[in-house]
C-alpha cells in the first residue's frame, strides 16, 4: 500500500514474445528434445500445445463473434477435432467425405456435420441413409439435380429418413460476362436464379430437407497477398480480393434472402482460414469454415492479415552424409495439393540453414538437404519441417505427439494421439 492507503498502480504488463518468433532456435530444439526423450521414432508429428492455443485464440478473434465451423480436411486428428469443436466460438464441422461425416456424427457424436463437397459414393450414402442418428446430424452438399437423383437411386425416399441438404453456392469472381473466372471450379450454382431454381426443386422433392447454403471464396481465403518479393502482384491480389468480396457479399446476401423465403435455413457457411475477417463482415453468413489455421502451415506465411504459429511440425531422421555440406533424411515427400510449385513442399526449419537439393527436392523415401550446418549434424539426428497445409502430413503418420510444458517450463510429450490413419481410417 502507498502512504495514502491506496494501492499503487499496477506495473504495465509486457507481453511475452511467442517463442517461435523470439527464439525459434530454442523452440524447435525443445520440441526435438521432448520427442527424443519420449523415445518416439521418426517420421514423427509434433503438435505444440501452446502454439495450438495461440492459433485457436487468433482464429476466434479474427472471426469477430461469428462461429467457426472446423474444416476437418485440414486436421484429420479426431481428438483435436473433438476438443476444439467443444469450445466457445466453434460450432460443428465441415467434413470432406461422406463416410468421414458419418463417422464423426456417430463415433464422436458431433451433431452438426456439413459436407464440404458433394459425394456419389454409393455404399457410403447407403450407410448414411440407413442410420437415423447420422441422417439427423449430417447435411450433404449438392449443386445439381443429378446428385439428388443418385441419392434416390441408392435409397428411395420411402426407405429412408429425409436427407438434410445444403446448396453449394459458387463464390468465384466472374468478370466480362463470365469469360474471366477467378477462383476455384466448384459449383455451377452462381447466380440468384441458379440458386433459387435448385432450392425450389429440393423443397418440392420428397425425401430431402433444404437446411443450408455454403460457399467458399477460395480466391480470398486461399491466395496469399503478401508473398515476399512480389510487391506488384500482392497489390493486384489485394485489389482483386476487395472487389471480389464486395461482389460476393451483395450476391450471397440476395441469394440467402431469396432462399429463406422458401426454406427455413439453419446455417449459411462461408470463408476459410485466410478470409475470416472479410467473411465475418457478411451478415448473411452464420458460420465460417477454418481448419488449416489451427496447425499453422507455412502457406500462411504470405498473408498480410495474420500469421499463425507453427503448431504442427514433423521430424525426419538423418540417415546419410553423402558429401560435405549435405545430409539425407529418410522420407520427406509430403507434398501439399495445388499447382506444383516450391510453395507446396515442406520447409526445413531446424537445424536452421538447410535447403533442398534442387535436382531432388523432397523425395518419397529420401530427402537430401544442403547447408553449412549439415556438417554439424550426425547420422541419427533429426531435422524438423513445417508442412504447407495440414491434411497431407496427417495422412502420412499414424500418431501425433502433443508437446506441453512441465512445471519447470521444459517441453515434454504430454500424450500421443492417433490421426485418422492411426484409427484405421482412410477416406480420400
Amino acid at each position: 500500500m502507498s502512504a495514502s492507503g491506496e494501492a499503487p498502480d499496477a506495473a504495465p504488463v509486457t507481453p511475452t514474445p511467442a517463442p517461435w518468433l523470439s527464439d525459434p532456435e530454442s523452440y524447435w530444439a525443445a520440441i526435438d528434445q521432448a520427442v527424443a526423450d519420449a523415445g518416439l521414432d521418426a517420421p514423427v508429428l509434433a503438435l505444440d500445445r501452446a502454439a495450438l492455443e495461440h492459433n485457436v485464440a487468433d482464429l476466434t478473434r479474427r472471426s469477430a463473434g461469428v462461429p467457426i465451423r472446423l474444416a476437418t480436411k485440414s486436421v484429420r486428428v479426431r481428438s483435436v477435432i473433438d476438443d476444439i469443436t467443444a469450445r466457445a466460438g466453434f460450432a460443428g464441422v465441415l467434413a470432406y467425405d461422406v463416410a468421414e461425416a458419418h463417422w464423426l456424427a456417430t463415433t464422436s457424436g458431433i451433431d452438426d456435420v456439413l459436407m464440404g463437397y458433394p459425394s456419389v459414393r454409393r455404399d457410403a450414402l447407403a450407410a448414411l441413409a440407413a442410420d437415423e442418428v447420422a441422417t439427423r446430424r449430417v447435411s450433404v452438399l449438392v449443386d445439381s439435380v443429378d446428385q439428388l437423383d443418385l441419392i434416390d437411386a441408392v435409397v428411395p425416399p420411402s426407405a429412408r429418413p429425409p436427407i438434410r441438404v445444403a446448396i453449394d453456392l459458387d463464390a468465384s469472381y466472374r468478370l466480362l460476362g463470365g469469360r474471366v473466372h477467378i477462383g476455384v471450379r466448384r459449383s455451377p450454382v452462381h447466380s440468384r436464379r441458379d440458386a433459387l431454381e435448385l432450392a425450389r426443386i429440393i423443397v418440392a422433392r420428397p425425401g430431402f430437407d433444404l437446411v443450408g447454403v455454403m460457399s467458399y471464396e477460395a480466391q480470398v481465403a486461399g491466395v496469399a497477398d503478401a508473398a515476399p518479393g512480389k510487391a506488384l502482384a500482392n497489390r493486384a491480389i489485394r485489389a482483386m480480393q476487395r472487389h471480389s468480396m464486395a461482389e460476393l457479399r451483395r450476391r450471397r446476401g440476395k441469394v440467402i434472402d431469396d432462399v429463406r423465403r422458401i426454406a427455413d435455413l439453419e446455417f449459411v457457411n462461408g470463408g476459410g482460414t485466410g478470409s475470416l475477417e472479410e467473411t465475418a463482415r457478411d451478415r448473411s453468413v452464420t458460420d465460417i469454415a477454418a481448419g488449416s489455421g489451427l496447425f499453422g502451415g507455412h502457406l500462411f506465411d504470405g498473408y498480410a492479415r495474420f500469421r499463425p504459429a507453427p503448431a504442427l511440425s514433423f521430424g525426419l531422421d538423418v540417415v546419410r552424409r553423402p558429401a560435405p555440406g549435405v545430409v539425407t533424411c529418410a522420407g520427406g515427400g509430403w507434398i501439399a495439393s495445388g499447382p506444383p510449385a516450391a510453395d507446396r513442399l515442406p520447409t526445413p526449419v531446424w537445424p536452421h540453414g538447410l535447403t533442398y537439393v534442387g535436382t531432388e527436392a523432397a523425395g518419397e523415401v529420401q530427402t537430401p538437404l544442403r547447408g553449412a550446418v549439415a556438417d554439424e549434424i550426425a547420422v541419427g539426428s533429426r531435422v524438423w519441417f513445417r508442412h504447407t497445409k495440414s491434411g497431407e502430413v496427417c495422412e502420412r503418420a499414424r500418431e501425433v505427439a502433443i508437446v506441453g510444458r512441465d512445471d519447470a517450463g521444459h517441453a515434454v510429450v504430454d500424450e500421443v494421439v492417433p490421426t485418422y490413419r492411426g484409427e484405421g481410417r482412410c477416406f480420400l
